[in-house]
Parts: C-alpha cells; sequence; structure tokens
C-alpha cells in the first residue's frame, strides 16, 4: 500500500541530525519520483514553531552573527559556515512548502521535494568544505531570519511564493557572483566550486518561487506585478538592500518591470 507524501515530508521536516535529514529528504525525492507515495492529504496541518535542527549553531541576532575577512582562511570558514546554515534552513523551508500548502498540482509538490534535494546537497558541499578545514557546522553562531519569515507567510502559499524565494533566496542571486570573484582572487578554488554548483542552482529555485508566485496571483486575479511591490512595502519596511544583479533575477523569473520597482524600492 502506498504512503502519502505529506507525513513523509513531515518526518524529513522534523529530524533533527542534518545527516538523517539529508537522507530521508533523498529518499523522498526518489520515492516520490518512483510513483511510492501519493498525494493523499488526509492529514491535518502543523505549524511548525521550529522545525528540526540540532542543538548547534547557538542562534543570535544577525549583527552578532561573526564575520572576517575572506583573504584569511578563517574568514572564509566563517563565511561557509554562514552558507552552510543557509542551506539547512532551506531545505527545511522547501519541505515546508511541500507539507504545508495543501490543493495544489501535483508539479507544485514534484518541484519543491526536487529543491529541497538540491539544498540537502549544497549543506552536503559546504559541510565537506567545513570538515576540511577542522570545522564542523554548530561551530559558529548563527540566526535564524529565513525561517522567521516562513512562519510569517504559513498561512498563505502566495505570499510565502513572494517572500521567500523571491526576497530572502533572490538575495543569494545578487551577491553570489561578487563573492565567488573575491574567492577566486584569494585563490579558494574549493569553496568556488561549491559556490558554483549553488549559483546555477539557486536561480532554478527562485524560478519556481516565481512561476507558483504567478500562478497563485492568476487563481486569486490580481496582478502579480502590483502584489509583490504591496508585499514588499508592507514586510520590508526598510526597503531591500540592493545592488541586484539583473541577469541572474531575470533567468530567475523576474520581468525587466519588477527588476525597476526594485531598484525605486531600494534603501527605503
Amino acid at each position: 500500500m502506498k504512503m502519502s507524501l505529506f507525513p513523509r515530508i513531515l518526518d524529513c521536516l522534523m529530524a533533527t541530525d542534518p545527516e538523517i535529514k539529508i537522507n530521508k529528504t533523498y529518499q523522498c525525492f526518489d520515492d516520490l519520483n518512483a510513483g511510492k507515495l501519493t498525494y493523499e492529504h488526509d492529514y491535518p496541518v502543523n505549524r511548525i514553531e521550529i522545525p528540526g535542527r540540532p542543538e548547534k549553531p547557538e542562534l543570535v541576532e544577525p549583527r552578532k552573527v561573526s564575520r572576517r575577512s575572506i583573504n584569511t582562511v578563517e574568514g572564509r570558514v566563517i563565511l561557509a559556515h554562514s552558507i552552510t546554515h543557509i542551506e539547512f534552513n532551506a531545505i527545511n523551508l522547501a519541505l515546508d512548502a511541500a507539507y504545508r500548502y495543501r490543493n495544489m498540482p501535483e508539479s507544485f509538490y514534484i518541484d519543491w521535494i526536487k529543491v529541497a534535494k538540491e539544498e540537502a546537497y549544497h549543506f552536503s558541499l559546504l559541510n565537506n568544505y567545513l570538515n576540511d578545514h577542522d570545522c564542523k557546522y554548530g561551530d559558529y553562531a548563527a540566526h535564524n531570519g529565513l525561517w522567521e519569515m516562513a512562519l510569517k507567510t504559513d498561512e498563505n502559499v502566495l505570499e510565502r511564493m513572494a517572500l521567500v524565494p523571491r526576497v530572502l533566496e533572490a538575495r543569494g542571486l545578487d551577491v553570489a557572483p561578487g563573492m565567488i570573484k573575491k574567492l577566486e582572487a584569494a585563490g579558494d578554488s574549493d569553496f568556488v566550486g561549491c559556490l558554483n554548483i549553488i549559483y546555477k542552482d539557486e536561480i532554478g529555485h527562485v524560478a519556481i518561487g516565481s512561476h507558483w508566485f504567478r500562478y497563485c496571483c492568476e487563481l486569486e486575479g490580481v496582478d502579480s506585478r502590483l502584489t509583490f511591490m504591496k508585499l514588499l512595502k508592507f514586510h520590508m519596511k526598510r526597503g531591500l538592500k540592493g545592488p541586484f544583479d539583473e541577469w541572474s533575477r531575470l533567468q530567475a523569473g523576474f520581468s525587466k518591470e519588477e527588476m525597476s520597482d526594485l531598484k525605486i524600492l531600494e534603501g527605503g
């Protein structure tokens, strides 16, 4: 007898050990694609205040997160740890999107389980980099900004698609090219190799968010451009931090008109 996808996702989501979470996510992806799971959704949707995560890293305010120059090995390790934490959160965010929002097309769930699997791979790449530099995930403090936005949008799939992939995750598209250039100048080819893979995949992840955001706007009969701007003004009180990488954002489903809107909002 086939099992429903949704309790399987919840099992992945609440796993606290990163390695177990990754393995469960890979298996869920494989089973879904092999047709071993159904989309039967007669299961309660729990509000998840805290998804499965290890005791460390300690979660602190963003201003208290360690930073060093990436021209030093220590600085690059700290940066890698910060991105590793982002990727761990991204696994949970993708799983939560697939778990939380029911009555969506089957391709919605296929997309977000695929994203979760790729985020798990990114975590593994960076965690290996940390281990190669005598560091492990949890050795440095981190912040919880991504999951805080997930909680703010957990009752509305349109808002989640707008504000997590197209705002928080899209920020990675803006900073990655410059970061890669600096790491190339520092001669850290291993770190550059990780980020090149992540950058390419993240364009696809933001594109998935853009697709489903517009799908939700069509369902509700609202203009996607105006709705996106309205949500940004309501939730991002201090404006958006630029500059924005137009090429990657256009690849990820932003329109030229939206890019113009973002530049107007930049900095409040």
